[in-house]
């Protein structure tokens, strides 16, 4: 698969995973007053789940810069945390094989809950070192202006 990440109007690099974009309704069991022992059942609260960003370690600040805000380390009491900016919307994009933009999500308010500056190092193991970040979201939509490409 080949796709890219926007945020702050530019491509974020080295984005090498992308977890699924999964929402799930909770479910809520009800019955009428005068209905027998039986329930019906109807869509609650959507809950959308967190979404993963995970890249080889690179000179890049994106994930960290976009991680401290929700936490500055060494702020002080009162301030540890950006309210004006710590929640942003984001762009997946898909392409295909030629790098034609096929389709994109817009992704709502989203805000970092989970920060790995370096994953786990072991001498014996083919792995890259990884940076991740863990995105919770309000909620996404497929940008419908984003239509088939014509085929070159």
């Amino acid at each position: 698969f080949k796709f890219r990440v926007k945020w702050d109007g530019r491509y974020v690099p080295g984005i090498q995973r992308v977890s699924e974009l999964r929402r799930t309704a909770e479910a809520i069991f009800h019955r009428d007053g005068d209905a027998p022992n039986t329930s019906r059942v109807s869509p609650w609260i959507w809950v959308f789940a967190p979404i993963v960003l995970e890249r080889g370690v690179t000179h890049d600040p994106s994930f960290e810069d976009w991680a401290n805000k929700a936490l500055q380390p060494g702020a002080g009491h009162g301030a540890e945390m950006s309210l004006k900016s710590f929640r942003k919307d984001i762009v997946i994009e898909l392409l295909n094989e030629q790098g034609q933009l096929v389709k994109a999500w817009k992704v709502f308010r989203c805000w970092v809950s989970e920060y790995v500056a370096l994953s786990e190092l072991d001498a014996n193991s083919e792995a890259i070192a990884l940076e991740r970040i863990v995105l919770q979201t309000e909620g996404w939509e497929r940008d419908l202006s984003v239509g088939e490409p014509a085929e070159t």
